[in-house]
């Protein structure tokens, strides 16, 4: 079971460090590892709280501040679990014209 968390801590590094460069994350990419945290909880490879534990320790890793820090304390109500908060950088936008 160890390799599975190992393997999810390796794909929530991955997410967060392409999305703070500006890169984008493959939708699969994304909803596999949802699956594979799913997946660790059914077998009782570790708990929800475990799981959230660890992917904010790679969120913190990544980004210099938790995903409570960016996302508000709760922000499991928005995403709720096993959603990953991966959110883009917004694009840059300019006016084309002035009105």
């Amino acid at each position: 079971m160890e390799s599975l968390l190992e393997e999810l801590a390796q794909r929530w590094s991955d997410i967060f460090a392409a999305l703070a460069r500006g890169d984008d994350v493959p939708i699969a990419r994304r909803l596999r590892t949802e699956g594979m945290m799913e997946a660790a909880v059914l077998v009782s490879a570790a708990t929800r709280e475990e799981l959230d534990a660890a992917m904010d320790a790679q969120y913190t890793q990544v980004n210099g501040r938790a995903i409570g820090d960016e996302f508000d304390a709760d922000w499991r109500e928005f995403f709720p679990f096993p959603q990953i908060p991966a959110m883009g950088q917004r694009a840059p936008v300019f006016p084309s014209t002035r009105d």
